[in-house]
């Protein structure tokens, strides 16, 4: 199991690899997770991208999420939750810039020179940056993301009041209510299998509860708009247009 580590956390990935002899010839895709999500989010898509087009596939498992170290403050995460999440919202490891230098050593410990980048919300937010900061990007495909900033669309207030909701139930009830929004209610009652998949996913992949209060703290404070022209790769940019969220 591939390890890459930064700053002394350990960043878990995976990577589908081609057979020896096309390896040099096939540049790998990338696939970012969206805000708390484990790497099963892209998991159709990771298999659809290999089986059609041959691909390499990397997915790693953002810091604090799935497999990866947390990496956070000693303390800090056992604190309660109305002192813990001011202070996990400010941790520079957990930025975008800090995600994306997670990302940078992802490539450099699998030997990736170039790579295709594929974001979702928080993971479109990575590539961005990683755009920006980095060399190895060789087109961008950002899917319901932003640039942040104040010309921005304005993010909902019941996005991370959804996200941080404790309830009065257990966590697997919690998780089933932050799918509501994700998913119309004819998609979820055609397919309550499909839904049940999802949750033992999240549990076990997902982020910890403080890793997830500190990667908000990098989804809200995100602001690229200033530094947009440095990216020079084709980027396609992918939005849906009943998307509420």
């Amino acid at each position: 199991m591939p390890r890459a580590t930064r700053d002394g956390v350990s960043i878990y990935y995976e990577f589908d690899e081609r057979p020896m002899d096309e390896r040099r010839t096939a540049t790998p895709v990338v696939f970012l997770q969206d805000l708390g999500y484990g790497r099963w989010m892209w998991r159709w898509q990771r298999e659809a991208v290999a089986r059609e087009f041959g691909a390499p596939v990397i997915a790693p498992d953002l810091r604090g999420t799935g497999r990866s170290d947390a990496g956070l403050p000693p303390l800090v995460p056992r604190l309660p939750g109305r002192l813990r999440a001011p202070l996990l919202q400010n941790v520079a490891s957990y930025s975008v810039s800090g995600l994306a230098a997670d990302l940078e050593a992802v490539l450099d410990d699998a030997g990736v020179h170039s790579a295709h980048l594929v974001g979702s919300g928080l993971g479109g937010m990575i590539a961005q940056q990683y755009a920006i900061d980095h060399d190895r990007a060789a087109s961008l495909i950002l899917c319901g993301t932003t640039h942040g900033g104040a010309d921005a669309d304005p993010i909902p207030d019941e996005i991370p009041n959804r996200l941080l909701a404790s309830g009065g139930g257990s966590e697997r009830q919690r998780l089933r209510e932050q799918l509501r929004p994700v998913f119309t209610p004819a998609f979820t009652n055609r397919n309550p299998h499909l839904i049940e998949q999802l949750l033992e996913w999240r549990l076990e992949q997902d982020a910890s509860r403080p890793a997830l209060e500190a990667q908000l703290g990098a989804f809200l404070g995100f602001d690229s708009s200033a530094e947009l022209d440095r990216i020079d790769v084709p980027t396609l940019i992918v939005h849906g247009t009943n998307d509420e969220v």
